[in-house]
């Protein structure tokens, strides 16, 4: 569970509030939101997040993915362009008023509570759409919840694309040094050039549809994992458009080898 787990979920029953799906005689415009937030083991935590996009109309959440190791849940939504960003708001600023990073122990790389928000176009919406969303999104969570935003992939503001590995490379340690951020890291993109105290930073995207993928290994030799994760993702010279960890699951004392395909 990478940036997002699976994209394609079936749908749950609409919850009482929300609107009924447009009529046939229009063509929907859909962008989906998988966003991440640093939570997966408070199912009650859990179930305000998510009840947070319920609670508007013309946003519909399709699924959620927690898992216990990853301490991290995925909330797959999708809505019309001027609908969504407003749900996805309103579960952000759940997450961050009940997470408290500097108590967060998880396996999978992180660097906020709410950790990743990609805008994905669907239907009817073009990539530059949801870089707009994107960007407007961001310099809203910078305003009204005082978060440092990096923006990634398409939405990108600087001569190069920014991608989610380079920002989370190290956490939040890498992002917010002595001297700012680290390497070639650029400053935030809004917000200040500090951490949140208890929620971190966030990183803000537009992209394309992704497949995450997650293999478990019979055995618990983690450097066995992480070889094989070297041995297939694309920046070790593996597989193209592959992104690969391996990751300790102690709950059930195995191994995982943790993928994104990010061009399909």
């Amino acid at each position: 569970m990478n940036d997002d787990t699976v994209e394609s979920a079936a749908k749950r029953d609409l919850q009482p509030g929300q609107a009924k799906p447009s009529s046939p005689s229009r063509r929907p415009r859909l962008i989906e939101c998988v966003f991440n937030v640093s939570e997966g083991r408070d199912a009650a935590r859990i179930e305000r997040i998510g009840q947070a996009v319920r609670d508007g109309s013309g946003c519909y959440l399709l699924d959620v993915h927690s898992d216990p190791d990853h301490h991290r849940s995925v909330f797959t939504v999708v809505g019309e362009p001027d609908a969504l960003p407003e749900g996805v708001f309103r579960a952000s600023r759940t997450a961050i008023e009940s997470i408290d990073l500097r108590q967060h122990r998880g396996i999978h790389p992180r660097i906020g509570a709410v950790d990743v928000v990609p805008f994905v176009p669907l239907a009817g919406v073009t990539m530059d759409e949801c870089v707009a969303t994107a960007r407007e999104f961001g310099a809203r969570l910078a305003a009204e919840l005082s978060l440092p935003v990096f923006l990634y992939d398409r939405a990108s503001t600087g001569p190069r694309s920014v991608s989610l590995p380079q920002i989370r490379r190290g956490g939040l340690a890498a992002l917010f040094g002595a001297d700012g951020p680290a390497g070639a890291m650029p400053r935030p993109d809004f917000g200040p050039d500090f951490p949140h105290a208890t929620a971190g930073a966030v990183a803000v995207g537009a992209r394309p549809i992704l497949i995450a993928f997650n293999v478990l290994l019979a055995g618990s030799d983690l450097a066995v994992a992480r070889a094989i994760a070297r041995r297939i993702r694309e920046r070790d010279g593996g597989l193209p458009a592959v992104r690969a960890l391996g990751l300790s699951l102690e709950s059930s004392g195995r191994t995982q080898v943790s993928m994104n395909l990010i061009d399909y």
